[in-house]
């Protein structure tokens, strides 16, 4: 038998402030499509929004249905409209937001793992890391340079 030790790096910041300008920008149209979401069930709103390389900014937020789990996560409605609408783009940054309408979010709440798989697509599709930065409603942000940090053993194309 051999043991395999994994670890990860993720940096953490104390509020939106101590984050680039640009960063500062996306999280706050991620906080614009939040305010989109459609969550009746769950009480629980996201909102996600990518920098792309050629300059835009796609943004998606989540959208319930009463069928569960027919709905879509913030995350995966902004990387297939982005990768529908620019296929060649590649995807630089994700910034995500997400709170309960019932209860305060003050902790980072990263991706599902529904949108951990797809984003992960997206990587192993461009040969190049997507950036992560997720946070609650307020409080700390975390940054990932790369959704492998939060999903190591990826399944990807290459096991198929």
């Amino acid at each position: 038998m051999k043991e395999v030790k994994i670890e990860t790096t993720l940096q953490v910041f104390d509020d939106l402030k101590e984050l680039p300008e640009d960063v500062q920008n996306l999280m706050n149209k991620a906080s614009v499509a939040r305010d989109k979401a459609y969550a009746p069930y769950s009480k629980f709103l996201v909102g996600a929004a990518i920098l792309l390389d050629n300059g835009e900014i796609i943004t998606g937020s989540n959208q319930e249905n009463a069928s569960y789990p027919s709905g879509l996560c913030a995350e995966r409605t902004a990387i297939y409209y982005a990768g529908a609408k620019y296929p060649k783009a590649k995807h630089l940054k994700m910034a995500i937001i997400a709170g309960s309408q019932t209860n305060p979010t003050t902790t980072p709440i990263p991706p599902c793992g529904a949108c951990r798989q797809a984003i992960s697509e997206y990587e192993v599709k461009q040969d190049a890391p997507i950036e992560l930065y997720f946070m609650g409603e307020t409080g700390k942000v975390v940054r990932s340079n790369s959704l492998a940090n939060l999903l190591p053993f990826i399944f990807d194309k290459t096991v198929l």
